[in-house]
């Protein structure tokens, strides 16, 4: 394995280096993140204290808030302290620990949305049969599983991360360490590496993406045996489901399933599915999901 000998810190260059931009971005993006970690808790709570709350789609929306939350940490602090640090560095160690934390809670919420929807299809198209399948050990099991694959893909992205060999430049046009702009870096040819990329995170958004088309068709073309009340309460959950999983995939598409090529817009793209998506989901699911809002309602009153 080729490991790193030279370079031992990197350096950022984060949204903008203009300091009048990089002050408003600190205050923007630490409004967002604190409301990213209050929205998410409030979820996690919500579901943890209501006797309501206890289908598996809401044990599957636990580790959603939950990796949501992990994911937004990975990138928004360092983003958020850099804004206002004259000094913009980050050590190798930290660099290559960011990309394993980042891969492992963003492929833990791809594998937790895939679950939601393996669970409306199950819950709509198999409901005679719904609780016997999504049991409690079930679930467990499967929430173990995307642990699993999650570990086993981010540790991939730092196997090849320390195959890439760095001896200057150490500037990442970039707000956060990742493969692509590492790949830029690297003092060889990345061409290989950058299919193995590709071929690991981008296969991995790609076909996560079609499966839950599929599921959300079979869904909806099953819908017609169901009552008007019923349909209605399915529609409204698989859409809150479906525009996540648009939010989310969309950008992590655009971002690893193409060429070693970086565009102007890459970090700001990069900075939603981080940092905008973990702030839209508690959003969507509780502004769109009705016993969510009740149970809020609830828990807020019973403190009050």
């Amino acid at each position: 394995m080729v490991m790193n000998k030279i370079v031992t810190e990197l350096i950022l260059f984060g949204l903008t280096q203009n300091a009048g931009k990089q002050t408003a971005i600190f205050g923007i993006f630490l409004i967002l993140y604190l409301v990213t970690l209050l929205g998410n808790f409030l979820i996690l709570v919500t579901i943890k204290t209501s006797w309501t709350l206890r289908s598996p789609v809401y044990f599957f929306l636990v580790y959603l808030s939950f990796a949501d939350a992990c994911f937004s940490a990975t990138t928004a602090p360092r983003l958020i302290v850099d804004a206002l640090s004259q000094k913009k560095t980050i050590s190798y160690n930290e660099c290559t620990t960011q990309v394993f934390a980042a891969h492992f809670f963003g492929c833990m919420e791809i594998f937790v949305l895939i679950l939601m929807a393996l669970d409306r299809y199950i819950g709509i198209c198999k409901r005679l049969r719904y609780t016997a399948i999504m049991s409690q050990q079930v679930c467990g099991v499967l929430v173990i599983l995307a642990w699993i694959g999650s570990c086993i893909h981010s540790s991939a992205q730092i196997f090849l991360a320390l195959r890439l060999p760095f001896c200057g430049p150490s500037e990442i046009d970039h707000c956060f360490c990742d493969l692509q702009p590492l790949l830029k870096l690297a003092c060889m040819d990345a061409y290989v590496i950058n299919l193995l990329v590709v071929s690991d995170s981008g296969a991995i958004s790609m076909v996560s993406f079609i499966i839950l088309l599929i599921a959300y068709v079979v869904i909806l073309c099953s819908l017609g045996n169901h009552s008007a009340e019923g349909r209605q309460k399915a529609l409204s959950m698989c859409s809150s489901h479906f525009i996540v999983a648009v939010i989310f995939f969309g950008p992590c598409i655009f971002i690893y399933t193409r060429p070693p090529t970086t565009f102007p817009i890459d970090k700001m793209v990069a900075v939603f599915y981080t940092i905008g998506t973990p702030l839209l989901n508690p959003l969507i699911y509780t502004l769109r999901n009705a016993e969510v809002k009740v149970a809020m309602k609830k828990l807020w009153c019973s403190k009050v």
